[in-house]
């Protein structure tokens, strides 16, 4: 929408013609006016005065419009965009070990592994954060930073849903994706510092046992929600007919129990896409998404628009004088060497 800042500066456009009406009467100046060539002006005084001061009349009230107008600061404001009340820091760690390619999980009838299962329903959580600072971590023999903490939820979507299982390794170290989550945190002061670790397994590798990572999240207030994924109970066919196992039976969910009650967090089990999603429904409760606060439209300041016209009048204005003085001296000057040819003939 286009509007003016301070609409009532409009209110001084007549002030020339008042000046002009109040103001004594004096006898005009000639080098006041608008001097332009003769052959503009034509061949009579009178043709040349009104020309002079027609062109004048003319940009002496386009340039008084015009700056008025960017007196006025005229503006453009964008559609209205929500500023969230408040945000927090979430960094989510995503297990990428070899486990992850478990097929026990099932979306639109159709069996996934684990990581498919993740990536769809995590996705839709982290467009949800709207206000937060999202960072992600993967981890597997090793962990690492895949998105550093930052507002752009798209970004940190995309790159989730171009991991692939086998990417670090094939091993669990959930100790260095929360030492890891620890240490990003750290390099941020006054933050609301929130981990949501999810693995499918339990902790065989890393440089950091679990246990000390717990302590750094404790020390350094990092409250730590951990999801175990994996079904409960899946049919395989063998030679010997069918039978049921239990495919999460390396989940270590005392371990991740224990990680969450001690930092302040919570424990969820996901052994299937609906529950994944229903525990994202209470993460968004427990830590809720920012709410709607102020409204802010974007705005454009154009006021320098008019101003660089205006500008650009006076300078053709000024030229147009100066070329005017330049060409009547000429004039003048070819008229008097052709007056002195003709006393000498």
């Amino acid at each position: 929408m286009f509007e003016f800042a301070w609409p009532y500066v409009f209110a001084l456009l007549p002030l020339p013609l008042i000046v002009r009406l109040l103001w004594p009467a004096k006898q005009q100046q000639q080098s006041a006016a608008l001097l332009v060539p003769s052959f503009i002006k034509g061949s009579t005084g009178q043709q040349q005065a009104a020309t002079s001061s027609i062109l004048k009349l003319i940009f002496a009230t386009i340039i008084w419009i015009l700056l008025i107008t960017a007196a006025a600061r005229p503006q453009w404001l964008g559609e209205p965009v929500s500023i969230p009340n408040e945000g927090r820091d979430l960094m989510i760690a995503v297990d990428l070990s070899g486990s992850m390619k478990m097929e026990d999980m099932e979306i639109n009838g159709r069996l996934v592994d684990r990581l498919v299962m993740t990536k769809s329903v995590l996705t839709d959580f982290i467009k949800r954060r709207v206000g937060d600072r999202l960072g992600l971590i993967l981890f597997a023999d090793t962990a690492y930073l895949q998105a550093p903490l930052t507002f752009d939820r798209e970004t940190v979507a995309t790159l989730l849903d171009e991991t692939v299982i086998g990417l670090v390794g094939e091993k669990t170290a959930i100790g260095d994706a929360i030492g890891l989550a620890v240490k990003r945190f750290d390099d941020r002061e006054d933050s609301n510092r929130v981990l949501v670790l999810m693995t499918d397994g339990q902790n065989t590798a890393g440089r950091i046992s679990p246990e000390e990572a717990n302590e750094l999240a404790k020390n350094f207030n990092v409250k730590i929600y951990t999801i175990g994924l994996g079904a409960d109970e899946k049919v395989i066919n063998s030679f010997f007919g069918q039978r049921r196992v239990n495919p999460s039976a390396d989940l270590d969910e005392a371990l991740l129990t224990r990680i969450a009650e001690s930092t302040g967090g919570e424990y969820f089990r996901a052994r299937d896409p609906q529950s994944l999603e229903n525990i994202y429904k209470i993460l968004d409760q427990l830590e809720p998404v920012a709410g709607e606060g102020q409204k802010l439209r974007p705005l454009t300041a154009l006021f320098y628009v008019p101003l660089i016209i205006a500008l650009g009048l006076s300078a053709l204005y000024a030229l147009i004088t100066l070329l005017g003085h330049l060409f009547n001296r000429f004039s003048m000057f070819k008229s008097k060497q052709n007056d002195e040819n003709k006393e000498v003939a």
